[in-house]
């Protein structure tokens, strides 16, 4: 008999409305595991007492994951919970209100059970804050489960939550996913409500589900998806639900593919190769067509972004007084952002914007593209950390995933899916993206590749 967590996050809603199950049951169930198992520097807060308040008034009604446990990324600010954005300098810090994605969440009934890991400012790649475990992945726990949103990759990768909010400037979803052999989607830019702060004015990120499923993580797409009265700039509204978009066939596509690296001459792993060209071939027996493809953002972008994300660290300073303890690389991003004047800034960000026009021209043509989602499987903790030379952290950091900050710049919706394992047993992510705001179609293409090539039953050491 299969155990509470061994169900999906639907199918926890559906046994909730059903009566077989209470959402007070399904909490419990989960801080028992909490308490026992999060050896994978999931959580830096449990709330436990709140989500127990929240799940005696949560059950069916307000959609298909209401009641359901979930978990809330500790950049997100929540009313009344700590919340230290990954940074020793905000350890205190307890916000007074909500942010839009928390409140979205809240509104669907969703019961968090506390504050997921995240890197300082959600910078790094990897998820490994000072004075606190990792984030690893439970399929290797000396390796890392990435980042930035890598304490909510590890609770779901763990069977800690079913699913779980993240978010996503550079790759900061899908990196840990990969990692962590999930599901994770970058939705498209303005698709979820950076409100109420808005404190991306480049439009690099964004919130979205990382899950087991391409179902669950749709129907948490739909939970996310707010728009917000004073939100810049925003996706066209889905006729439907994202949920009954994974639900329907995508029809035959047409899918460009590329392996070169993006941003830096990374080295691209012989494991991560094969994913990708299996992912090729599954494609191809589905109907699809798949082409190869230049790449479609130039070398020459990089620099127009690297300036856009030291400006974006340099827009979260520590408080007043607290400036040494923050990390070296958050020190020296924040460095190289304050340096710039504000026409370099603004020159910067319409860089990036030619650039991401140009890509959106190349790849009009096409109704989505295939890359592997990181270079290499999984690495060792501390691997790509350096303190003493933040800039060959910064270096390490872009070869370890040299394609996940193309979609970011173009605004497109991407998502890691988990259909690769190596030899060892280690998890190796597919990235698929699509058009701006096709986010839809993009799930249709999700499901269909996990309904031919499964990975729901597979489970890491310690589930």
């Amino acid at each position: 008999m299969a155990e509470l967590h061994d169900l999906t996050a639907l199918e926890q809603g559906a046994a909730i409305a059903a009566g077989e199950v209470s959402s007070a049951e399904l909490v419990e169930h989960y801080l028992e595991r909490i308490a026992a198992r999060d050896d994978v520097g999931a959580f830096v807060t449990v709330t436990a007492d709140q989500a127990r308040e929240r799940a005696r008034s949560a059950g069916p009604g307000a959609g298909p994951l209401s009641g359901v446990p979930t978990a809330v990324k500790d950049l997100n600010a929540t009313a009344g919970v700590r919340t230290t954005f990954g940074s020793a300098a905000y350890d205190d810090f307890v916000p007074e209100v909500s942010d839009g994605v928390v409140l979205a969440m809240e509104a669907a009934g969703l019961v968090s059970l506390g504050k997921t890991a995240t890197p300082e400012f959600g910078s790094p790649c990897y998820t490994e804050p000072d004075g606190r475990p990792p984030s690893v992945t439970p399929w290797d726990r000396t390796r890392t489960a990435g980042g930035s949103s890598g304490g909510a990759a590890a609770a779901v990768a763990a069977g800690l939550v079913p699913l779980a909010q993240g978010s996503d400037g550079g790759g900061s979803i899908r990196i840990p996913a990969s990692c962590c052999g999930l599901v994770g989607l970058k939705p498209s830019r303005g698709r979820v409500s950076g409100s109420p702060m808005y404190g991306d004015p480049v439009g690099l990120a964004t919130a979205g589900p990382i899950a087991r499923t391409v179902r669950d993580a749709a129907a948490m797409l739909d939970v996310l998806a707010v728009r917000r009265p004073g939100d810049p700039y925003f996706a066209p509204p889905e006729p439907g639900t994202f949920l009954a978009a994974a639900e329907r066939e995508p029809g035959r596509l047409r899918i460009a593919r590329f392996v070169e690296p993006v941003i830096t001459d990374a080295t691209v792993d012989p494991e991560v190769r094969r994913a990708w060209e299996d992912a090729s071939l599954l494609l191809e027996s589905l109907g699809h067509e798949v082409e190869d493809v230049p790449v479609p953002l130039g070398r020459d972008a990089v620099p127009f972004f690297e300036v856009c994300w030291s400006v974006l660290t340099a827009l979260s300073p520590a408080p007043p007084g607290r400036e040494q303890l923050l990390r070296p690389l958050t020190r020296w991003l924040g460095d190289r952002g304050r340096a710039l004047s504000a026409p370099e800034f603004g020159l910067a960000i319409g860089a990036v914007r030619r650039h991401a026009a140009a890509a959106l021209e190349q790849l009009a043509a096409y109704d989505a593209v295939l890359t592997p989602t990181l270079a290499v499987p999984p690495v060792p903790v501390g691997a790509l950390r350096d303190d003493e030379h933040p800039e060959r952290d910064f270096e390490a950091q872009k070869a370890f995933t040299p394609w996940t900050s193309a979609w970011n710049v173009t605004g497109m919706p991407a998502v890691s899916l988990p259909l690769h394992q190596t030899p060892d047993g280690l998890p190796v992510g597919v990235m698929l993206a699509a058009r701006p705001a096709e986010d839809a179609l993009l799930l249709s293409l999700a499901a269909q590749v996990e309904a031919a090539a499964p990975w729901h039953d597979r489970r890491p050491p310690g589930w």
